[in-house]
């Protein structure tokens, strides 16, 4: 349970906004593909709902955890939904319902400035402050390969991202870490419809929950 939260609280603000970024691959040098590859799929993903798959690699390519999650973003708000937890953001706070604990934990949303690992929508925004993205290659299928390494040193070697090459559509994330384990994030059902919503949670509607803000 513990690892699915931490890779499911990783998924709170997919969608964070858009703006346009320069990529350069690891020589510095300016990566015009992956920079095209990349502003289609910040632009794409500003109003979806699906379903998100989280599996668990260890060094030897075994798996140790398979999880799958619900998820509705509107412009930086989100719910996601999975057993027995909820979580929601109104683009400013983030409400952890935890409904097998009775637990309710409050955060503030983490600034766009930090580096966020586990974020697909918040990373592909801010990629240029924290990696040098370099584009691997598209497959028959249409899928372009882009490999995001950091600038700075981290717990993983290089993300590697799998977006739809003409859509922009993120299928798949890989984390990639120095001991050969990954964390792999394959998004299905995705529908980018109109979505708007206040995404609050009110925790005075559960008197029977714990209550822990973090603020």
């Amino acid at each position: 349970m513990k690892k699915l939260l931490i890779g499911l609280i990783g998924l709170i603000g997919f969608i964070s906004g858009v703006q346009a970024q320069i990529t350069h691959n690891s020589q510095g040098r300016l990566d015009e593909n992956a920079t095209e590859v990349l502003g289609k799929a910040a632009k794409k993903l500003q109003s979806v709902k699906g379903s998100v798959t989280l599996t668990l690699l260890d060094s030897e390519k075994k798996q140790t955890g398979k999880y799958t999650a619900e998820i509705v973003y509107w412009k930086g708000k989100y719910h996601l939904t999975t057993d027995g937890m909820e979580i929601w953001c109104d683009g400013t706070t983030v409400w952890q319902w935890n409904k097998t604990a009775k637990e309710i934990v409050i955060n503030n949303m983490p600034p766009d400035s930090e580096i966020d690992l586990l974020n697909p929508g918040r990373l592909i925004v801010n990629y240029a402050k924290n990696f040098r993205a370099k584009y691997i290659r598209t497959e028959d299928d249409g899928t372009a390969i882009i490999d995001l390494q950091p600038r700075s040193a981290q717990s993983y070697h290089k993300i590697r991202l799998f977006i739809d090459e003409e859509s922009g559509v993120l299928k798949r994330m890989e984390v990639q870490k120095y001991d050969s384990s990954r964390e792999i994030y394959d998004f299905s059902k995705l529908k980018f419809i109109p979505i708007k919503g206040a995404f609050k949670f009110n925790p005075e509607q559960h008197p029977e929950a714990e209550v822990i803000d973090m603020r």
